[in-house]
């Protein structure tokens, strides 16, 4: 039996919820005591040329594959927020060969961009990091695109697991998930219901999911408290699957 073990986290650019400090060499021992394989993470500095030259312990290189070091040699980076001195987005960090990667802007605000990082590893499994916005109207038009997409990349019940931080607080897409794309969600067969994920101290609302299908969940839980509440604004979700 196979097992895939992964980890979704928002890790707010390095900082903690304050943005008083920068804890991105907290945030890498924390991911790696998970010992996942597979990260998906949002928020994750690509370049910041604006911090580099302010913040004596900021890293230069792009935060995921600082954090990818030498436990995950595969990853993807798919730029969304791009300004004058930089550009953040989502990653996913993998054990596992990444046959293919390639990021699709969903964007449908100026001040709000946002994108999917779509990565097939090489057991076959299909992979989407998502971050999604704010408002409602633009949380729909961005899961119509999804769907649009995974019509074109999927075929018959290829594994699949879309994880990320979906700002769905009011749970509104989490029916669309199950309806309208037949996927499960891994912290809702656990408990009953998606985690509350956010403010990381005392989490309140369930922004972040870990949506699945063709595998066997075999254990999903949220990781909070210490060292997780200090590290981020939002909590991490784990979650443990069986290949076919």
């Amino acid at each position: 039996m196979k097992q895939l073990r992964m980890l979704s986290y928002n890790v707010h650019k390095g900082f903690c919820a304050s943005n008083r400090r920068f804890l991105l060499d907290e945030i890498r021992e924390g991911i790696r005591s998970v010992n996942a394989d597979l990260v998906f993470l949002q928020e994750v500095v690509g370049e910041n040329r604006s911090h580099a030259s302010r913040l004596p312990n900021w890293v230069d290189a792009g935060h995921f594959e600082y954090l990818a070091d030498s436990v995950w040699p595969h990853y993807a980076y798919g730029r969304n927020a791009i300004y004058d001195h930089g550009h953040h987005g989502n990653a996913i960090l993998s054990k596992y060969p990444i046959e293919h990667s390639d990021n699709v802007d969903v964007s449908v605000i100026k001040r709000s961009q946002r994108g999917l990082l779509f990565a097939k590893i090489t057991p076959g499994v299909q992979l989407v990091c998502a971050h999604m916005g704010l408002l409602a109207w633009e949380r729909r038009r961005q899961f119509q695109q999804l769907g649009q997409q995974l019509e074109q990349r999927l075929s018959g019940n290829q594994p699949l697991i879309i994880a990320g931080d979906f700002n769905d607080w009011r749970m509104r897409l989490h029916q669309r998930f199950s309806r309208g794309l037949g996927l499960r969600e891994a912290l809702t067969e656990r408990y009953g219901k998606p985690a509350r994920t956010f403010p990381a101290r005392r989490p309140l609302l369930p922004l972040d999911r870990i949506y699945f299908r063709g595998l066997t969940l075999r254990d999903a839980r949220i990781l909070h408290g210490e060292p997780w509440q200090s590290l981020s604004d939002h909590c991490a979700l784990y979650a443990e699957f069986e290949l076919p």
